[in-house]
């Protein structure tokens, strides 16, 4: 986002689902649906907030309608008085379809992002046939990893709109640090060895397949740590869960739960490890691959979605099929005593920055707006 206002003037739309039980969720979930602003500044560019009617759990496929009408006197304004162009949407549903109906209503082009929640909402036949038909209204899709794009052919989206640009990172602000700093930096032992992940906590992202895999090879090696960063929200968070598994598991003092950690100070976690691991249940281009790679890690992920095109081949990590307890503890060790040459793991990272794919979604935008021009 902020990247791409650099090059053109960009207002964002973030709709918030509200439904007049929230509060009674918060109650047991303190983390669910948080208050946000209606208006916010995010390093300059304006960020409105307008809510939409969603039941929680329920009736999820009237989500894209609702978020459509939600958004509809914002965007009748910014019509007015910022004279917008294009339409850009990230995720196929709700924000797809919503997208592709304020499209039609305010007559602009729309292009849209597809980011991996596709693979969870194509399995839903009423939710299934509003993501397709959102898509198919796009005069552009773009796909975050080829996965989604097969995805998205598969079930009936014209793949000449279809073209995949990935997500970048920067190398400017994930870089390696010396490991023992690091470490003496969060206060963890220098001659441990220490698996980490990055993501939100939930049961999609496998964190409890790995504090498994450190149980079984704890025996083997008695200075195994992990550390666990993300943030614990949502009615899908399952840190309660995965923290009773390290007592069970009698973990306590190898399991490290470091909540979430702001983005220019990830490196430090990063660098202080020897392998970045995540057993995740499914991916479109996870960012915090090549977060680690700019590091100088190697990853150890599993086969979904976009995981196998982000680590591409076996000097930057391994791939593991998902749910494979045997398979993980296979490369995790292996990886633990390989000698990984992470300067050319970073110079990978460094290779797939977010400069060259901003100009390539740049390109897209302009080429989809001068066609809407040449059409009207």
């Amino acid at each position: 986002m902020f990247r791409i206002a650099k090059l053109h003037p960009l207002i964002v739309v973030s709709p918030k689902p509200w439904s007049p039980i929230d509060w009674l969720i918060r109650l047991r979930h303190p983390h669910f649906r948080p208050p946000a602003p209606r208006y916010e500044q995010q390093q300059g560019i304006d960020v409105y907030a307008p809510h939409f009617f969603s039941l929680p759990g329920i009736l999820k496929q009237f989500d894209s309608v609702f978020m459509a009408i939600g958004s509809y006197a914002t965007v009748r304004r910014l019509k007015r008085d910022f004279q917008f162009n294009l339409i850009d949407a990230h995720f196929g549903y709700p924000d797809g379809h919503a997208a592709s109906l304020l499209a039609r209503w305010f007559k602009r082009p729309l292009v849209v992002t597809l980011r991996g929640n596709e693979q969870v909402y194509v399995k839903h036949t009423k939710i299934r046939s509003k993501l397709i038909t959102g898509l198919n209204k796009a005069s552009k899709v773009v796909t975050v990893a080829d996965a989604l794009k097969k995805l998205a052919i598969q079930h009936g989206v014209n793949k000449t709109k279809l073209l995949t640009i990935s997500n970048g990172v920067d190398s400017n602000c994930f870089y390696p640090i010396d490991t023992t700093e690091a470490r003496k930096h969060l206060n963890l032992p220098l001659d441990a060895q220490i698996l980490i992940s990055v993501g939100r906590i939930c049961e999609g992202k496998g964190f409890h397949f790995v504090i498994a895999a450190v149980a079984a090879l704890c025996i083997t090696y008695p200075h195994l740590h992990y550390l666990i960063i993300g943030q614990a929200n949502g009615m899908d968070n399952n840190e309660k869960e995965l923290r009773q598994l390290v007592s069970e598991l009698q973990l306590e003092q190898q399991i490290h739960f470091l909540g979430l950690v702001a983005a220019d100070q990830l490196k430090w976690a990063l660098s202080a490890a020897d392998l970045f691991v995540l057993a995740t249940r499914r991916e479109g281009w996870a960012n915090v691959f090549l977060e680690a790679m700019a590091c100088g890690l190697p990853v150890i992920t599993t086969d979904v979605g976009g995981n196998a095109e982000v680590v591409n081949k076996p000097e930057l990590g391994t791939i593991v099929p998902f749910g494979d307890h045997a398979a993980l503890c296979k490369a995790i060790e292996e990886g633990l005593n390989k000698n990984w040459g992470r300067n050319a793991i970073r110079a990978y990272a460094e290779e797939n920055s977010w400069d060259s794919r901003i100009q390539l979604l740049s390109d897209v935008f302009q080429q989809v707006i001068k066609q809407n021009t040449t059409c009207n």
